[in-house]
């Protein structure tokens, strides 16, 4: 018998129904097949987040119509995106050994409370925030053809007005987030025509909370547009939050809606301080490749002494399809302009 050398033959040989997602820069379906490619070094990790590959694993072993196992696994990463293998290898060693304890010593049953109580204790596991766990169990559910949460029906009413008086004070804070989640997976493009006729008027917790969610999905071009403008009355008011989330949420929209408006805002970047820019390298990162559109943005972030041009650029060159135009943006760079000092002050010597 072959050994089990990754993560994806663990899962193969186990007989377990399994599907991956990426999690940390977008909740969104990983193949087993891009996985074995990253587990065999033959590709980057698509979504690298803070120099991580966050995966979750979620699973069924035998014939259960039970909730499906999850396990969160951040892997670390090389300068170039690729997975380091070593704290991977030991985590397979360290299930392989538990698994073969507990099997040995009490049966199957024992063997998965064994798995999961690995997870307790194992470096490489993480808990994602409450909005990525909502849309991942969102995501999972629609996947695997089971029942969205019994928070779906309310929200859905409310977000696209088929409640009476859905925008007023009292009914919002009924919504919960696994409702909001469920929404965003799950509605058709009839549904997003509806809540962008009632986004302008939805409280902003509302807005907040939907735009936390609508960023792991693509939202349409009419729901595109309804954002932007509800982003450019946060603008006027002065609520950089609630911009800022516009922003992110429709970092993976129609390129001709949302670049022009990330380019208006890269223009006067700093007065909208240095979240627009965070929001822009975290989930409009496509939107950045564009070769006006990345230099403007460099500039931006090179000119705002808020920020840590190191930490973003290194972030962004993790992303397999930016990384070369981003190589190209900061090699064109002109030495006396404010991305060329940015470098310069990086060479020096410590």
């Amino acid at each position: 018998m072959q050994p089990i050398l990754s993560l994806g033959d663990f899962f193969a040989r186990s007989g377990a129904h399994t599907r991956f997602y990426t999690l940390g820069r977008q909740v969104t379906p990983c193949t087993a097949a891009t996985l074995a490619d990253f587990e065999a070094g033959e590709i980057a990790w698509p979504r690298p987040w803070l120099g991580r590959a966050q995966l979750a694993c979620v699973f069924q072993l035998g014939d259960t119509d039970g909730d499906p196992l999850i396990w969160f696994l951040s892997l670390p990463l090389d300068e170039q995106g690729h997975l380091d293998p070593a704290p991977r290898d030991a985590f397979l060693r360290r299930l392989l050994e538990t698994l073969g304890r507990s099997t040995h010593e009490a049966g199957d049953t024992a063997g998965s409370a064994g798995i999961d109580n690995l997870m307790k204790d194992n470096p490489l596991a993480f808990t994602p925030d409450m909005t990525q766990r909502a849309v991942l169990h969102a995501r999972a559910n629609a996947d695997l053809e089971r029942g969205a949460s019994e928070h779906l029906e309310f929200a859905e009413g409310y977000l696209t007005g088929q409640l009476s008086d859905s925008t007023t004070s009292g009914q919002w804070q009924a919504l919960g987030l696994q409702g909001l989640a469920d929404f965003a997976i799950r509605h058709d493009t009839k549904q997003a025509g509806r809540l962008a006729t009632q986004l302008p008027a939805l409280p902003v917790e509302v807005v907040r909370a939907l735009c936390h969610c609508l960023e792991h999905v693509e939202p349409a071009p009419a729901l595109c547009q309804a954002l932007t403008e509800r982003g450019e009355q946060a603008v006027l008011r002065g609520d950089s939050e609630t911009l800022c989330a516009c922003v992110r949420a429709v970092g993976q929209g129609a390129r001709d809606i949302v670049g022009p408006w990330y380019d208006t805002l890269l223009v006067d970047a700093p007065a909208h301080g240095p979240d627009l820019l965070a929001a822009i390298a975290a989930r409009g990162w496509a939107q950045l490749e564009d070769a006006e559109r990345l230099p403007r943005f460099l500039d931006a972030l090179a000119n705002d002494e808020r920020t840590d041009f190191a930490i973003v650029v290194r972030d962004l060159a993790l992303i397999p399809r930016l990384r070369l135009p981003l190589l190209m943006s900061l090699r064109q760079a002109a030495p006396d302009g404010a991305v060329g000092r940015c470098l310069a002050d990086l060479a020096k010597p410590n």
